[in-house]
């Protein structure tokens, strides 16, 4: 055997070896990180057994806080569905003074902790705030009422739909639309028939990513509600709620739907990103 094919084989062993072990790595860290965490919430949240937890879930305050949050997630899905949309279309295929401020106040809430987006809708819509008054006139309580809630979460969710469709729409350039519009079709049927069908898959993307983000939001939420029981609570603050009241199964408990919301939207993500990558595979095939 040549010296030159016994380096081969030993540089194969060599990134066989570092295969199995970044591979080892990566499931010991998703285990101890991921995994066991969830798991632990689950054993506990049911180790009293299931009466315990039916009744923790049931109670009327944990329901509350669910249509709640249901309710906040809905609206903000919506919001930022319709805003993603647009600002994705007007950043991506057009040319205006200030785009790139726009881009940039996109970037906003990644870089801001939610506690202090909180403490700036209270500096804003307070008592204090310079927009305080002209919505009491309107009868509109908004900090530490619904509305403040769905405001602290959507400006918290506000990038997740537009910054997943921007990279795509760049992707897909502009040939396509000027024919059409070459072509005499009006800009929304452009969009609905040519953009949109390319941005779908990522549409659906960021919608999950916006969703999930929504059910588990806590540090904005939790600064402009108020934590009313049965009026401003989320799930989120109902489990802060019970565990600082020493209440552990039922704090677990209540947890575990969030841990199973969660799951689901990781389900759907799965979902969204094999449909995604299936269509843009028989999509190569054909052209």
């Amino acid at each position: 055997m040549t010296q030159e094919r016994k380096q081969e084989m030993h540089g194969s062993d060599v990134s066989k070896i570092t295969k199995l072990c970044l591979i080892a790595l990566g499931v010991l860290f998703a285990a101890v990180m991921l995994v066991a965490p969830l798991v632990t919430v689950l054993a506990y949240a049911l180790r009293q057994g299931w009466e315990v937890f039916s009744e923790a879930i049931t109670d009327h305050y944990a329901i509350a806080a669910l249509k709640l949050t249901l309710f906040t997630t809905v609206l903000c899905v919506v919001c930022n569905a319709f805003f993603g949309l647009f600002a994705s279309w007007a950043l991506t295929k057009f040319r205006f003074p200030g785009k790139q401020a726009l881009t940039t106040l996109i970037d906003i809430p990644f870089s801001i902790s939610p506690v202090i987006a909180g403490l700036v809708l209270i500096l804003v819509f307070g008592r204090i705030g310079w927009a305080y008054g002209f919505f009491e006139s309107l009868g509109i309580k908004v900090v530490f009422a619904v509305p403040g809630i769905v405001l602290a979460t959507i400006f918290v969710t506000f990038p997740f739909i537009s910054r997943e469709l921007i990279p795509l729409m760049n992707a897909q350039g502009t040939d396509e639309e000027e024919a059409a519009a070459l072509m005499g079709a009006r800009g929304f049927r452009i969009y609905r028939e040519i953009t949109f069908p390319h941005i779908k898959w990522g549409f659906l993307y960021g919608l999950i990513l916006c969703t999930a983000r929504s059910l588990g939001e806590f540090g904005a939420v939790s600064v402009v509600s108020g934590h009313l029981r049965g009026k401003t609570n989320t799930l989120p603050l109902h489990v802060e709620i019970l565990f600082s009241e020493f209440k552990l199964t039922a704090a677990f408990a209540v947890a575990s739907v969030l841990v199973a919301l969660a799951i689901l939207m990781l389900v759907l993500k799965n979902i969204v990103e094999y449909m995604g990558k299936r269509q843009g595979g028989e999509n190569a095939k054909r052209s």
